[in-house]
């Protein structure tokens, strides 16, 4: 059994946090969760994630990336300074990247250009790939398709997706990050029987903190705000839904995680 467990995937930069992280990282460290990856979603979310990966080194690392939602924002000072970014020693990965044709807080033109940029970053750095996506999967696959021979690694974040979308994902190679979505028995229950499809090799965990509180988590925090300590829910929910021992489950999602991210 590791001794830690790794979230790949928390924002920690999120207000929500401002007041009260060191308590935060504090009852992550006691629930066993010591290594976080802060995840960057525009110029200014990665600049405060490096800053955090400074204050707390070993501990955090950080993405660097600009989500769709601030695609409109993409411009070549930006990528400039994704390729300073991605040359700090605690940068693991480009992104938050991707399309989101859901919301469309960035105009599709934008995002098909923002997104074009950072996977030729990818390939460029040698970097794992975090990537997003909602209501686009047909043109960002075949964009992943265009630049997969020169990406490194990547990941699905927070997939939630089908069954036809998650081997579409996996014959790329991809590594898929799963949330406390699959706790929730109203919209995440379709997952469950889908993990076993997931390689053990390419599966990671993920909060997604402060979104995405895993339904039926007891005791339920007043505030309603996920945090890293409720990793291990999310977890015991997959061993369950797989029938495997917890401790081989940690013992992979641990060895997994560092793969992907380069840790070792």
């Amino acid at each position: 059994m590791p001794e830690s467990m790794i979230d790949i995937g928390v924002n920690l930069t999120d207000k929500r946090f401002a007041r009260d992280l060191e308590a935060v990282l504090e009852r992550a460290r006691n629930a066993g969760v010591t290594t976080l990856v802060v995840t960057g979603t525009s110029i200014e979310g990665s600049q405060a994630a490096q800053a955090l990966c400074d204050a707390y080194p070993g501990q955090l690392y950080f993405t660097a990336g600009v989500h769709p939602h601030h695609a409109d924002e993409f411009d070549r000072r930006a990528l400039e300074e994704l390729q300073r970014l991605s040359t700090h020693p605690a940068c693991v990965a480009i992104g938050e990247t991707g399309l989101d044709f859901n919301r469309n807080f960035s105009s599709q033109t934008a995002q098909l250009e923002a997104f074009e940029r950072q996977l030729a970053l990818a390939g460029d750095t040698g970097l794992a790939l975090f990537l997003h996506e909602r209501d686009a999967h047909s043109r960002q696959l075949e964009m992943l398709k265009r630049h997969r021979d020169s990406i490194n690694r990547a990941v699905a974040h927070c997939f939630t997706g089908s069954a036809e979308e998650l081997h579409a994902y996996l014959d790329l190679d991809l590594y898929i990050g799963l949330t406390g979505w699959i706790c929730d028995e109203r919209r995440g229950s379709h997952l469950l029987p889908l993990i076993k499809d997931i390689p053990k090799d390419r599966l990671l965990l993920e909060t997604d903190a402060p979104y995405l509180l895993p339904r039926g988590l007891r005791p339920k925090p007043k505030s309603g705000r996920n945090e890293p300590c409720y990793l291990p829910h999310i977890a015991q929910r997959v061993a369950e839904a797989t029938a495997e021992p917890i401790e081989d489950l940690l013992t992979r999602l641990h060895a997994n995680s560092r793969t992907f991210f380069g840790l070792d």
